[in-house]
């Protein structure tokens, strides 16, 4: 008799068990099944809700349900990561935001959301390099020249960057811890007006973001010395990365990525990031995301985690070379 009571405790617990699962894995099965809202923590027109506005034709064809794109931009990004951060992990609210949202912003000031703890990631679906530029007529056509040449100057040699704390100036600063060097820092207000500058010959060098480099890649007022991300860029295959002009540690590169809220179904995650990561091998796609300045990548949530961790460090050692502080 009480080997038959212990038999039934176990079968009516793995009964229980089976059906506490079942629900999720049906909604997991079934989702979505009504608009799913994609929120984008800038305003219209960027890059960043160009790109979104992409993966969510993409995801809206691949799932047969809308997916919506919502801009709320406002504190850097934080007001949407906050929002995200907060809203229920149901696989109806996605967030495919820019990386500094959650690798600087956070550092540089007080947010409400923690990076690595507030996220599901689900897909990065393209990285953005930097391009150390320099005028046209600086005596130097490549990096160890560079730095070679800014340690012969007496007087400090200068750089141009988007503003105090962008990623450009956060590139530079990086590059000059590794190489040993110092420089001064001219910030202006947008890569755009900096670039302007270095191509004038106003200030000598800057790294710049690829999107607005591209343009002038031909037209011979620029010297592109090296590209900063692991990889040379597909737009400019002859251009070589820091990493194999001697500095083999440095890495600087942005990214736009899916992500949702934190507890969302694995379930749910996994088939946001399968059709992301077909979509990136679509080259009618992938060309299209090359218009914007950026390489296609569409990594797994698994391999995407491990980038965001290792990221949110690497920036957190940029702000620190660039004295940087929090507010």
């Amino acid at each position: 008799m009480k080997v038959m009571t212990t038999r039934r405790i176990v079968l009516a617990s793995i009964a229980a068990l089976s059906t506490a699962l079942l629900p999720a894995t049906a909604f997991a099965q079934s989702w979505p099944q009504k608009p799913v809202t994609v929120i984008v923590p800038f305003a219209a027109g960027g890059n960043t809700d160009g790109i979104a506005r992409m993966v969510a034709q993409k995801l809206t064809e691949g799932l047969n349900q809308q997916f919506v794109v919502e801009n709320k931009g406002g504190a850097g990004g934080a007001l949407a990561a906050d929002f995200v951060a907060r809203a229920q992990p149901d696989g109806y609210t996605l967030f495919l935001t820019a990386h500094s949202v959650l690798t600087v912003v956070p550092k540089m000031m007080k947010v409400k959301y923690d990076p690595l703890k507030d996220f599901a990631t689900i897909s990065n679906v393209a990285t953005n390099p930097f391009v150390l530029v320099v005028h046209k007529d600086m005596p130097v056509n490549n990096v160890a020249e560079f730095v070679k040449y800014v340690k012969a100057q007496k007087d400090k040699v200068s750089y141009a960057s988007a503003g105090q704390g962008s990623l450009a100036h956060l590139s530079m600063a990086l590059f000059l811890k590794e190489a040993g060097i110092d420089m001064v820092h001219v910030p202006y207000k947008g890569n755009a007006p900096a670039l302007s500058d270095v191509i004038a010959g106003h200030v000598p060098a800057m790294f710049s973001n690829l999107s607005d480099t591209l343009p002038h890649a031909a037209g011979g007022n620029l010297k592109l010395l090296a590209v900063s991300g692991d990889k040379r860029a597909p737009q400019l295959p002859n251009v070589p990365t820091v990493a194999e002009s001697g500095y083999p540690k440095y890495k600087s590169l942005t990214w736009n990525a899916l992500m949702a809220p934190a507890g969302t179904p694995k379930e749910v995650v996994d088939k946001a990031a399968k059709v992301v990561i077909d979509a990136v091998k679509d080259p009618k796609f992938a060309e299209k995301l090359a218009g914007y300045g950026v390489d296609p990548l569409g990594n797994t949530p698994e391999q995407f985690a491990k980038e965001l961790e290792g990221d949110v460090a690497l920036w957190a050692s940029a702000l620190e070379a660039a004295g940087i502080k929090q507010q």
